[in-house]
């Protein structure tokens, strides 16, 4: 089981939330919302969790396979259903850049196993309702 503390220290919705390993994330409202824009917006950061769980599949995967990755970005865009409440992640795309000695279709392969079987939290998103579109773009150099 994981424990996450949360704990508000600006205005009425600026928080800071800690893990078991004491690691902080500060999370806000928008400031039309009432918030202060001291953190991330709580859907914004599941986003970020989409990004930071498939990296970690696609990179490890990668180096199983002995390609040199020498950086690694990725960019993820999502829009939500409008006029609901909740409003959920409806569309999300991502973009996997790549830059070294890798070979593309390799690349494409772990990006697919990492968005269709390994990440938890693409698997999430997808039980949710969202659409998850991908590419993959290898840099060489």
């Amino acid at each position: 089981m994981s424990k996450i503390e949360l704990t508000r220290v600006k205005g009425d919705f600026g928080f800071e939330a800690k893990d078991e390993q004491g690691h902080v994330v500060r999370m806000d409202s928008s400031p039309e919302s009432g918030g202060w824009d001291f953190g991330v917006r709580p859907m914004q950061m599941l986003l970020m969790g989409l990004a930071g769980c498939s990296a970690i599949d696609v990179i490890t995967i990668l180096k199983k396979q002995r390609q040199e990755i020498k950086e690694y970005k990725m960019v993820v865009n999502g829009d939500r259903e409008a006029g609901k409440e909740p409003s959920l992640w409806k569309d999300v795309s991502i973009e996997f850049h790549l830059y070294g000695t890798i070979d593309e279709d390799k690349a494409v392969k772990a990006a697919e196993l990492s968005i269709n079987k390994y990440c938890s939290v693409a698997a999430t998103l997808e039980k949710a309702g969202a659409d998850i579109k991908w590419r993959v773009f290898v840099h060489k150099g």
